[in-house]
């Protein structure tokens, strides 16, 4: 099969199925795997396709985001992970910034016994940190209905208030050229002021999020520890060119 073809069937297939296995491009143009892996390698850079472990997917809307309850449904075991792996991170009497988003949600449970001082714009957030008696600061601004997070200049100026041991932000897209996104630039704005406040900082993103970019970039990759739960051989030495990189694994 010409490679024209091959590009051709493997974009067929990835319109009607959004994300299809490695295995099964093999199977269906007949060809051997390294000549698939340089398929998709070449129609990522002509941004037709993004690869993801083990296959390949349709690229996402740059401005599409999902609601907080439709994100809670989505990769929950990996989230709890990735939340847990954070967490044991805090030191006993940290400040630290929880960022809106449900992987930092998992985190709170896990900081119960730390006697740490969380400031955060996760709405959502609130009643789960007093139900586990922890010191809970609330941004100002104003909410964000789809994501329940605080933004704005009135959460911008009453971030730069405090400073942090740590933050622990959430992003949308991963990528080893185009950074860490998010679909708003509002709420990109507020992770990177965050970001600069913080001692160390902490992404936290599960496995769908990376190779991976929406409209409104938070930051430079090599900005923040990049902490996910799956990373194959070839991604994880690209990312891991330009920043720590912790893969919790099962």
């Amino acid at each position: 099969m010409l490679t024209e073809e091959r590009h051709r069937l493997i974009l067929e297939l990835l319109a009607q199925k959004e994300i299809v296995k490695l295995q099964e491009l093999v199977e269906a143009t007949g060809s051997s795997e390294s000549t698939i892996r340089r398929d998709l390698t070449q129609l990522e850079k002509e941004k037709k396709l993004r690869r993801v472990h083990g296959g390949a997917a349709l690229l996402q809307q740059k401005r599409e985001e999902l609601s907080v309850s439709e994100k809670s449904l989505k990769y929950i075991e990996e989230k709890q992970r990735i939340a847990a792996y954070a967490a044991s991170l805090v030191q006993k009497g940290n400040c630290i910034y929880l960022d809106a988003g449900t992987t930092t949600w998992e985190m709170i449970p896990h900081l119960a016994d730390k006697e740490v001082t969380v400031v955060t714009n996760g709405v959502m957030h609130v009643e789960r940190l007093l139900e586990h008696n922890v010191t809970t600061y609330l941004v100002g601004g104003m909410i964000k209905p789809k994501t329940k997070a605080l933004i704005g200049r009135g959460a911008i100026e009453s971030l730069r208030q405090y400073r942090f041991d740590q933050c622990f932000i959430g992003a949308n897209g991963v990528h080893d050229e185009y950074g860490y996104t998010t679909p708003d630039p509002e709420e990109a704005l507020i992770k990177y002021t965050a970001m600069q406040l913080a001692q160390r900082a902490y992404v936290l993103a599960d496995h769908s999020k990376l190779n991976e970019s929406a409209f409104a970039k938070i930051a430079d990759l090599n900005e923040a520890v990049l902490i996910t739960d799956e990373l194959d051989e070839e991604w994880q030495e690209r990312y891991e060119a330009k920043t720590i990189v912790e893969v919790v694994r099962v």
